[in-house]
């Protein structure tokens, strides 16, 4: 066991990447409903969102409904059975616009013109605003706002040209000594429909932004582990270069070594030697291509490292201004297989780069341990201290992909979490033999 500073504490994290986007609250409730016949605001996160428009138009529908059957017998002075069959024509319809506003626009339209062409021959019309009663506008304003939450724009157009030829037809019918409302209506119920539709338009924008943010975060994380799948089987390569290597020389050696050798064992040996020099080219070529444009022409030239160069990596970590433990079990590095050697130091690196990132002063502890036939490599760290923020604050998810790469490709088990007192662990269990995971 070897220790790098002294009175280390235990743990805080590697975030892991965040997941898809969030979408503004608000671009939830006003997009547009998917489906024929959805309610408005029908995917809102909360359920008093989404009973909103229902609880709204039902407020309207039960104010308006008197007050148009009292206005229309005490002030136009119309019949009672024609003002209560107005009333509830034109404002009970209005319940329907909250799942289909457009027929329940043209039902309420309808039974407005109506109301128009009966308050014609009602005694009580002088001075008073025709063809649109003030109930009326505001039964038809309501009826706009869900249309413009709902609807394409060329349907507000057509329904905003509908209500200013309806209008106009009606002008040619109107009585004398009334206030005309015609282009009241037209100009309110435009205005209600570019401000409605501007804002559900607003939200159904921010919405597909947001899944195309989800698309690029899962491209994102596809080419991260494409990338780090890359790099590992760069580095394995030289791992199994140098066993091939290793069969190479003692196949072509072994006629020297072993004098008297018979011809047909001869010529097996010198076959087995030809298939290892042309699986080494074979891994050159492949490595070639792993490479890319990234490596350089030549690629990396120093050794992989392992277990033995934890303490090195330590160290230049301690250098770096974070205090960091480390306890190494004696006979690991040599019992650790090649791969095995290789992945245990590059997830021991990951994590330290991830806590000098992401929490950095706080206090690590490495454990590198033999037990039966794995290896056990541990590494947590405390809370920042908090005297300065963190270096990055959000992840791009590389270091935990490559840990769990390297964990799969030995067919071990990875465990990262954050710990009760705020402080982050990542456990890994890599198997000394080799039977490692096949790859999906």
């Amino acid at each position: 066991m070897s220790e790098t500073t002294p009175g280390a504490t235990v743990p805080e994290p590697v975030p892991a990447p965040s997941g898809r986007a969030v979408p503004p609250r608000f671009a939830v409730v006003l997009r547009t409903p998917a489906r024929a016949g959805e309610p408005l605001f029908a995917r809102a996160p909360k359920a008093w969102q989404r009973i909103l428009p229902h609880v709204v138009v039902a407020v309207f529908v039960l104010s308006l409904m008197p007050v148009t059957i009292a206005v229309l017998i005490n002030v136009y002075g119309a019949g009672g059975g024609w003002a209560g069959a107005l009333g509830v024509a034109q404002t009970v319809p209005l319940l329907l616009a909250v799942t289909r506003p457009l027929p329940a626009w043209g039902i309420v339209l309808s039974a407005d013109v109506v109301g128009a062409v009966v308050l014609t021959h009602a005694d009580g019309l002088a001075g008073q605003g025709w063809p649109w009663p003030p109930m009326v506008i505001v039964g038809y304003l309501v009826s706009m706002v869900c249309l413009g939450l709902r609807e394409s724009v060329r349907n507000l157009v057509a329904v905003w040209l509908v209500t200013g030829a309806v209008g106009g037809a009606l002008e040619l019918l109107r009585p004398d000594g009334v206030t005309t409302t015609t282009a009241l209506l037209f100009i309110l119920a435009g205005a209600v429909l570019a401000l409605t539709g501007a804002l559900r338009g607003l939200g159904d924008a921010q919405q597909r932004i947001v899944e195309q943010q989800g698309i690029s975060e899962a491209e994102r994380a596809r080419r991260t582990l494409l990338e780090e799948r890359a790099r590992i089987a760069r580095e394995l390569h030289d791992v199994v270069a140098h066993h091939m290597s290793v069969i190479t020389v003692q196949a072509d050696s072994a006629p020297y070594r072993l004098p008297g050798m018979a011809d047909p064992v001869r010529e097996e040996f010198e076959a087995i030697a030809a298939s290892a020099r042309e699986s080494l080219g074979e891994m050159r070529r492949l490595l070639t291509v792993l490479r890319g444009n990234g490596d350089g022409p030549g690629g990396e030239r120093a050794p992989q490292p392992g277990i033995d160069r934890l303490q090195q990596l330590v160290e230049a970590t301690v250098r770096a201004g974070q205090p960091v433990r480390l306890s190494l079990a004696a006979g690991a590095a040599e019992a650790a297989p090649p791969a095995v050697d290789l992945s245990a130091y590059r997830i021991v690196q990951e994590a330290l780069a991830n806590v000098v990132r992401h929490a950095p002063g706080a206090r690590a502890h490495v454990s590198v341990t033999l037990h039966t036939d794995e290896l056990l490599v541990l590494v947590v760290n405390g809370p920042a201290p908090g005297a300065g923020p963190a270096l990055e604050t959000s992840g791009t998810g590389h270091g935990l992909v490559g840990m769990r790469e390297r964990v799969r490709l030995t067919g071990g088990t990875l465990d990262t979490g954050p710990l009760p007192d705020g402080g982050f662990r990542v456990a890994a269990r890599l198997p000394l033999n080799e039977t490692a995971e096949e790859p999906s």
